[in-house]
């Protein structure tokens, strides 16, 4: 398995340089200047001592599956945000676990959490390694240590039901190895986030993640039939039939819980045979409130392709919805992204029945090679905001959703407030996920880094979260909350809310090491 860059995104051979057109703009346009002090190097790098927390630990898992060696450690430490990857590239690992910790199985894992409820040890659980939003910052200083506890042991199929078309995977596969294993047997889950290639089923399950084609797929909680949970209280099992009336579905405290609440140690999902064909499109508009209204008319009355993305102004004139030929000319309007996969026949009529409302709506068909070209890009841009942090730039992504009628003041609400908080910086917006009643809206931020970009970026994400309640949105549509949104939480779910999430917390973790400080906001008073 090839270890994810310790200090940015992905497979260090796929790392990726901006051609220098896009560096002079940068420069003349934001400002942009290289930082003078390069990226601190690995064997420099020095996390706190470990504390004295793993001896037990090794008699559950195994000596050879406890680590403390730095490097062990300092892959383990925070997710991939850009503040994340700011911190570490200047040298700050004071967040690093004392340990990581890798079991074997469902009952390890319940070894674990009962040896760490005792010994006041942290948990935070760790599939990917993929959250941008803090999900895996524990508040461990009150503990006597911090153990990442990382899944990716348990990395198989176990179960295939081709009647119901459900498939039971471990937490700790990895995207496209599920897939693989899936696609042995005719089938597929659909679910391809932007951190496909490198998050995992658990961590999917945990987030809510949302995938690219998932106005074909449906989001990855949709997907959800069933979980195994491992909890310091012991395990819940969830999910007996489809649909229940059994009382409220506890599946959804599980989904979205980011480890908070219990370990995920296999999901049930539901699958899709492979679809036949795969056909992807690009088309124009003049404007991006043009097309908005004719996503919203596919997303209401149908045909719905697969994958519906619509990128502003600013997006399609960088050439950011294909980001393997970013900085070459993209021309003018709004880029939209039709995808359509299924049986031939299917498709076929999908695609000529959504060809004409798009008409209707004033696009203009581009043709299959702006689709190809955001399919064969469509895991590409987490390696380009690499490259933008090594020229000097801070490029950061935020998200929300809210109802068609809320969208256009949602979208105007977070573009002003990151003009005001970051000015000289570009903006740009994109609609990814689509509903009958909403969409969600996906912002991308370039600016130059400067001084102290991790207070100037804080600041800056305070205030839009700040704007999102205000306009009606979602504090997070895919992303999840982590501690970025965590106290921003009980303005979205109330105070009753946090107190009954705070409940189900205290009753399946009464020592409160699960991801401590992730999730659920503090107390008040």
């Amino acid at each position: 398995m090839t270890a994810m860059l310790w200090n940015g995104w992905g497979d260090p051979d796929r790392a990726t340089r901006l051609p220098d057109s896009v560096v002079g703009l940068l420069r003349e346009l934001l400002g942009v200047r290289p930082d003078p002090a390069p990226p601190v190097p690995l064997e420099d790098l020095a996390p706190p001592a470990p504390r004295a927390c793993a001896r037990a630990l090794e008699e559950i898992v195994g000596p050879d599956h406890v680590r403390t060696d730095d490097e062990a450690r300092i892959r383990h430490t925070r997710g991939k945000s850009t503040l994340d990857l700011l911190r570490i590239r200047a040298g700050d690992a004071r967040d690093a676990p004392d340990a990581v910790v890798l079991p074997g199985d469902h009952e390890e894992i319940l070894a674990v959490l009962a040896q760490c409820s005792r010994e006041r040890i942290a948990v935070v659980p760790f599939g990917g390694g993929t959250s941008v939003v803090g999900g895996l910052t524990a508040e461990g200083e009150s503990f006597a240590g911090v153990v990442a506890l990382d899944l990716r042991r348990l990395d198989r199929l176990t179960a295939l039901d081709a009647v119901s078309r459900t498939a039971t995977l471990q937490a700790g596969l990895r995207g496209p190895r599920a897939e693989a294993l899936l696609a042995e047997r005719g089938y597929t889950l659909g679910h391809y986030p932007q951190s496909y290639e490198w998050a995992s089923i658990g961590g999917f399950a945990a987030t809510r993640s949302s995938g690219q084609a998932s106005a074909g797929y449906g989001r990855f909680d949709e997907m959800v039939a069933g979980l195994t949970v491992a909890t310091p209280r012991g395990t819940l099992t969830l999910g007996r039939a489809p649909k229940s009336a059994a009382g409220p579905d506890l599946r959804q405290l599980v989904l979205g819980s980011e480890g908070a609440f219990g370990v995920i140690t296999d999901v049930t999902a539901r699958v899709r045979p492979l679809p036949e064909v795969r056909r992807y499109e690009g088309w124009r508009f003049a404007s991006f409130a043009e097309g908005t209204a004719a996503v919203r008319a596919l997303a209401q009355d149908g045909p719905l392709p697969t994958v519906l993305r619509l990128s502003d102004e600013t997006e399609t004139m960088i050439g950011l919805a294909r980001p393997d030929e970013i900085g070459e000319a993209n021309g003018d309007g709004c880029l939209a992204v039709c995808g359509y996969e299924g049986a031939t026949e299917e498709v076929a009529g999908r695609r000529a029945g959504a060809h004409a409302v798009l008409r209707a709506h004033g696009g203009n068909p581009l043709g299959e090679g702006p689709g190809e070209s955001w399919a064969a890009g469509r895991f590409s841009a987490p390696y380009l905001r690499d490259a933008l942090l090594d020229v000097g730039a801070l490029a950061e992504t935020l998200e929300t959703a809210g109802f068609w009628s809320d969208l256009p003041r949602l979208e105007e609400a977070v573009r002003l407030t990151l003009a005001r908080e970051l000015p000289s910086s570009l903006v740009m917006c994109h609609i990814s996920h689509v509903y009958r009643d909403g969409a969600s809206l996906y912002f991308t931020v370039v600016t130059a880094q400067g001084d102290e970009p991790l207070t100037r970026w804080g600041r800056a994400k305070a205030a839009v979260n700040d704007a999102i309640i205000e306009a009606g949105g979602t504090i997070s549509h895919h992303h999840g909350v982590g501690t970025d949104h965590r106290d921003r939480l009980v303005d979205e779910i109330g105070p009753l809310g946090v107190e009954m999430l705070r409940a189900v917390k205290d009753r399946l973790d009464p020592a409160g090491i699960l991801n401590p400080g992730v999730l659920i906001p503090p107390a008040r008073g």
